[in-house]
């Protein structure tokens, strides 16, 4: 009888202790034994777990020379143009033209000799679109392939062909409109539309204008040219400052405007944690600390600033890092920054953010040393509650 008092009253301790740490949610140690597969990390042979390997960096100068410029890609070297003259537009199916016959005096072909007063030895024919064939039709000229060619060149055959016929006839075509010579800008604009290239050259502001301009801030707008199965994107902002970026467009282009909101994120001990915007067209990293609220003066350590970031493989051969232990072209890198050296400040001021950059501030030694020593603090109350429960079980025995 008395075992099983001593088991009831074992069983509503140990029930009372369960509820005093009561969870929100299974233990982590239940997850783990009910669980029907268990996958856990490969350990090397050093017994480090295998993961992403990544190289730190500690921000100086010398690493700000290879950080200032984070252009990756670039519409005029991928397709060239831009200090190129402006382009010739060949006649296409579509397009609106319109057909004079000159001749050297009355009485030939087109031109009766009974005329009597009239402004030249001319006649205009009727406005024709080129057919879907590519072609045009001439009154005693027959049909002239027109798509893909130049003017010039369809006005030297039409003369050809009627050179037995008229008197010294000479042909002049006007293009009235341009059909087939269109970019369809899209995304982020205020009229997404299909614009006709002029026959002066339009470039791609030219044509970005026409589209009513962007609908999102500059900054966080980015172009995309897309020719024959290519493409290359740049900053709206980078093409404004680079004229020799603002290439002249070709028939069939695709630009497109796409707005990519630029965030970083901030962990740790920085006077606040989440997502923060850009807002600025060139964010630094002392931007971005302060927008995050700085560092706490009672748990951050100023010395362990860390920005989390992959970077090309190129920036660390730059730096003279030997890169044999990544694979691929984008490394992950970890830069610190020692904000108890005063000159780091400097070096913030201008160290680049980019992107899904993170921030992580540490904890300070001293912050840790206080959270144990409060656990410690904590350990006596509960020996004494645990001694109490004890001799109240011995009572509640002898009692029995």
């Amino acid at each position: 009888m008395r075992l099983l008092t001593v088991s009831v009253l074992l069983a509503t301790t140990a029930l009372a202790g369960c509820a005093a740490t009561s969870a929100s949610g299974p233990a982590s140690s239940k997850i783990e034994a009910q669980a029907a597969l268990k996958i856990e990390p490969v350990k090397t042979n050093g017994g480090k777990t295998a993961g992403l390997d990544y190289a730190l960096i500690d921000i100086n100068s010398a690493v700000l020379n290879y950080l200032g410029d984070t252009t990756s890609t670039t519409i005029a070297g991928s397709f060239g143009g831009g200090k190129g003259g402006i382009p010739s537009l060949p006649l296409g199916v579509g397009d609106v033209i319109q057909v004079s016959v000159f001749e050297s005096q009355a009485g030939g072909l087109f031109i009766p000799a009974d005329a009597g007063s009239r402004p030249g030895n001319y006649i205009t024919l009727p406005q024709q679109s080129i057919d879907r064939e590519g072609n045009i039709t001439v009154p005693y000229a027959g049909k002239i392939r027109a798509s893909g060619r130049f003017i010039d060149e369809v006005q030297k055959e039409i003369e050809e062909r009627l050179a037995n016929r008229a008197i010294e006839p000479q042909i002049m075509i006007s293009r009235l409109t341009i059909r087939s010579a269109q970019v369809a800008v899209l995304g982020d604009v205020n009229n997404a539309a299909k614009i006709q290239i002029s026959e002066g050259g339009s470039r791609i502001l030219d044509v970005i204008s026409e589209a009513g301009g962007l609908s999102a801030p500059n900054v966080e707008s980015y172009v995309t040219l897309t020719r024959r199965g290519r493409s290359a994107r740049i900053s709206y902002n980078h093409l404004i400052a680079t004229p020799a970026e603002n290439i002249y467009v070709a028939p069939n282009d695709t630009i497109i405007v796409e707005r990519e909101r630029r965030t970083y994120m901030a962990f740790g001990a920085s006077g606040a944690n989440g997502r923060f915007e850009f807002e600025d067209a060139d964010l630094k990293l002392a931007d971005a600390l302060g927008k995050a609220g700085g560092l706490l003066d009672s748990r951050a350590d100023p010395a362990q600033v860390y920005i989390y970031r992959t970077v090309s493989r190129e920036l660390l051969v730059k730096l003279g890092a030997n890169v044999s232990k990544f694979q691929g072209e984008a490394v992950p890198v970890v830069f610190r920054a020692n904000l108890r050296d005063p000159s780091t400040f400097f070096v913030a001021s201008k160290f680049p953010m980019q992107h899904g950059d993170i921030i992580y501030v540490t904890n300070s030694t001293a912050t840790e040393l206080y959270k144990f020593l409060d656990l410690v603090g904590s350990v006596p109350s509960t020996a004494a509650d645990v001694s109490a429960n004890a001799r109240s079980t011995r009572l509640n025995i002898k009692n029995f």
